[in-house]
């Protein structure tokens, strides 16, 4: 007998719900989780899916009525079982809506499914009644699809496990909210990408039985896009806060004084104003404090003035110099001119030459990330040449890497005098072996050498200004002679990932200068008869770039 009733499930809500399905028969859980995070490493989805299993796929459709819904879903093949309500969902589409939670029934089925390997699987369906007073939710839900997502259930209920998947799903997918079903005893994590190349998996879900509140208060405050704004926003507090701990020597006589009033009378501060400044530090995982301690953390101790490689440098010039000339980057943008000139009336370099102090602060900022020379002489073999030419070479700190991990070689260190002022103390262990030369790389460099450096160099100039100077060295250099370029590299699409693309914003604002791709240098290179050999990465998204004359 052909039934004549009115159907329940909306024909667009069938098509849906036919789609759905048809997902989860097409895939299981490793190509699941490639698709919805391809950038995901395959090591690590390796290690995602030795912990969880695809385990449904979710759609939410809008019934006028709960009545007959079940018979007509398995008209269509769909065999549901009892309802349960939706606390998650439910709570979503309120606060997405503006209605009161008490106003909207939502619920949830699950239908038996399989995937592409006949492992089981379920079809979610969460089900909202919908009044014609409601139609317009559902009208946007259909066009949006903000609920749908595909599932994957953590085998084991474990508090570590689960903050470790998060943690590494959240890196390639902006959380997305959740929450905690007591009817199901179910903790949710979402997660989205709305740029998936699939539609289907913009959006992906963590479950795992229990309840783990601490977990999902971190995961719903990264949910909020405006907590996150906030965050960026109020990025120059934190700069401004730590170069102040740094001017006060705070994280000094941390090590020594943990108590807030002996901390105030070294400081020479107000002692509320400070404990403030210390809270603040705290949260920023710079300072510990435990039982009315303060103690410092392994960030506190990067900014310790008496250690060698102290970021302390670093943090004053950002907090002091070049957080003057970040005040000045719309007009940089709109220029295309640096911002350092129109905040202290000269170019960077010509006014650091004016200023003894600063330039010492500068090279002293310098030597800060002088990590990512540590690998320069794993990956490049230096033994076979009997002189190495660090052109503007700064403090030295390269130089005097490569000259102690070979001993057979000598050096020259080529740079203005008051760098040169600075290499020195640095080079005294080596003098025996080091020629300081001063001088302007962009006229001369010395020829007598058989590698040549050109480290964090180019990147303080234009294209033409490195032409200049790349011209420069091929006509001085041997014939045999090869060239190091050390940089940051800007990643050539896709990535974003990477510390070259705030310091190209840096380079901008206090240079005039920008980080490049390796194809733009390789370009460069070659116009001043270069051939580029290789590249090898270094510490601090760094990479050495061996070049060879034509």
């Amino acid at each position: 007998m052909i039934s004549t009733s009115t159907p329940v499930i909306a024909a667009a809500d069938l098509d849906r719900l036919t789609a759905t399905m048809a997902l989860i028969g097409a895939h299981d859980t490793h190509s699941a989780l490639a698709a919805a995070v391809p950038s995901l490493p395959a090591d690590q989805r390796a290690a995602v899916t030795r912990h969880a299993t695809l385990d449904h796929a979710a759609l939410l459709i809008f019934p006028e009525t709960l009545a007959g819904l079940a018979d007509e879903l398995a008209r269509h093949g769909i065999e549901v079982g009892t309802m349960t309500p939706s606390v998650v969902v439910r709570e979503r589409l309120s606060a997405r809506y503006s209605v009161p939670v008490a106003d909207l029934k939502v619920g949830i089925l699950r239908a038996p499914v399989s995937d592409r390997n006949g492992w089981p699987c379920e079809l979610e369906i969460f089900v909202m009644v919908t009044p014609p007073e409601l139609a317009h939710i559902a009208e946007d839900e259909r066009r949006h699809e903000h609920e749908n997502h595909v599932a994957l259930a953590v085998r084991r209920p474990d508090p570590v496990l689960l903050r470790g998947l998060r943690t590494m799903i959240a890196g390639v997918m902006r959380p997305d909210g959740g929450g905690y079903n007591g009817y199901e005893n179910h903790s949710v994590l979402y997660f989205r990408d709305a740029h998936c190349a699939d539609p289907a998996f913009r959006r992906l879900e963590l479950i795992s039985t229990g309840r783990f509140p601490q977990l999902q208060a971190t995961h719903q405050r990264e949910s909020c896009a405006g907590t996150e704004l906030l965050r960026l926003l109020t990025g120059a507090w934190a700069t401004q806060a730590i170069a102040t701990a740094a001017e006060l020597r705070l994280l000094d006589h941390l090590v020594t004084i943990p108590d807030l009033p002996g901390l105030a009378s070294a400081t020479g501060t107000e002692p509320q104003s400070l404990a403030r400044l210390l809270r603040y530090l705290t949260s920023l995982g710079v300072v510990h404090l435990s039982g009315g301690r303060h103690s410092l953390t392994d960030l506190g101790e990067l900014l310790r003035s008496d250690l060698t490689g102290s970021m302390r440098p670093l943090a004053l010039m950002y907090g002091g110099p070049f957080y003057r000339s970040f005040a000045e980057l719309t007009e940089a943008v709109r220029s295309g001119e640096e911002s350092y000139a129109k905040a202290f009336g000269a170019h960077h370099f010509a006014h650091m030459a004016t200023d003894p102090d600063l330039a010492e602060l500068f090279h002293g900022s310098m030597a800060a990330s002088n990590a990512m020379f540590t690998g320069v002489t794993k990956v490049v073999d230096f033994s076979s040449a009997g002189t190495v030419v660090d052109v503007a070479g700064g403090n030295g700190e390269l130089l005097s890497r490569v000259l102690h991990a070979n001993p057979a070689v000598r050096g020259v260190l080529l740079d203005l005098p008051n760098a040169l002022a600075a290499a020195e103390p640095r080079l005294a262990d080596l003098a025996d072996r080091v020629t300081l030369v001063p001088g302007d790389f962009t006229r001369s460099v010395p020829g007598t050498g058989d590698i040549y450096l050109l480290s964090r160099v180019l990147h303080d100039w234009d294209d033409e200004q490195c032409r200049t100077i790349l011209a420069t060295c091929a006509r001085n250099m041997p014939a045999h002679a090869e060239l190091l370029v050390i940089e940051r590299l800007l990643p050539e699409a896709g990535e974003v990932d990477s510390l070259a693309i705030p310091w190209d914003i840096h380079m901008l604002c206090n240079t005039g200068g920008r980080e490049r791709t390796e194809s733009h240098y390789s370009a460069l290179l070659a116009e001043a008869g270069f051939d580029l050999v290789e590249t090898h990465a270094l510490p601090l998204d760094a990479h050495v770039m061996r070049a060879r004359l034509s």
